[in-house]
């Protein structure tokens, strides 16, 4: 445990200093909005979630009950080009429906209360709470922290809610957010699924599928 520790610290401190100015990469105003980015963010890139949330929805839809009001048809025809368009426009109106009604129409500040929303997982939930107030539960597991983690030896797990113990355990807590954010950096720039760029990678020296 103690080596792993050790060995994702320095992971860490390598992807630092590559991507000085790591960041959530969706764009936001306050925790509604990236609540609402997150969910759509399902199997979507952010570039097209900014590009949506940007022209057509924050514009539109500022509070819940104004994804409330609308009929849902023409919430689906708004998130169309996010894909599982309808699927994320029943999570978006039950999740506002929640917010509205237990909540006075605010974002809640803990997993227990975030979870009860609406297409709301552990990884939206811990997306909220580490960007917007600074109180992460646990690492944000997606396909790109999910594939190098396991490429790096840092988990064999393939449930994200046991990956994300995993890490927790040995990536020290004042980085959990930060983590997640450069591993996503990673995956985009040069750990690409597809075709790695492991002549360029820097975490090479940890990584346990380096390709030739």
């Amino acid at each position: 445990m103690q080596e792993l520790k050790q060995k994702t610290i320095k992971i860490i401190e390598i992807l630092k200093t590559e991507f000085p100015n790591s960041r959530c990469s969706l764009n936001y105003e306050n925790p509604f909005q990236l609540l609402i980015a997150t969910i759509l963010a399902a199997q979507c890139t952010d570039a097209r979630v900014n590009q949506v949330t940007k022209e057509i929805l924050f514009p539109k839809y500022k509070t819940p009950e104004d994804f409330l009001k609308v009929p849902v048809e023409k919430l689906e025809s708004d998130i169309h080009s996010t894909g599982f368009y309808k699927n994320k426009a029943k999570s978006i109106r039950k999740c506002c429906q929640t917010l509205v009604e237990k909540f006075n129409s605010e974002v809640p500040k803990t997993m227990k209360e975030l979870l009860t929303l609406g297409g709301v997982g552990r990884k939206t939930a811990n997306v909220v709470l580490g960007e917007c107030f600074g109180m992460p539960e646990g690492i944000v597991v997606d396909t790109h922290v999910t594939r190098i983690s396991q490429k790096l030896g840092l988990t064999k797990e393939q449930n994200a809610d046991k990956i994300e113990l995993d890490l927790n355990k040995i990536t020290p807590k004042n980085d959990w957010v930060a983590f997640a954010q450069l591993i996503v950096d990673h995956g985009r720039k040069t750990c690409n699924a597809k075709k790695p760029k492991c002549n360029s990678c820097n975490l090479v020296p940890y990584c346990l599928f380096v390709e030739n």
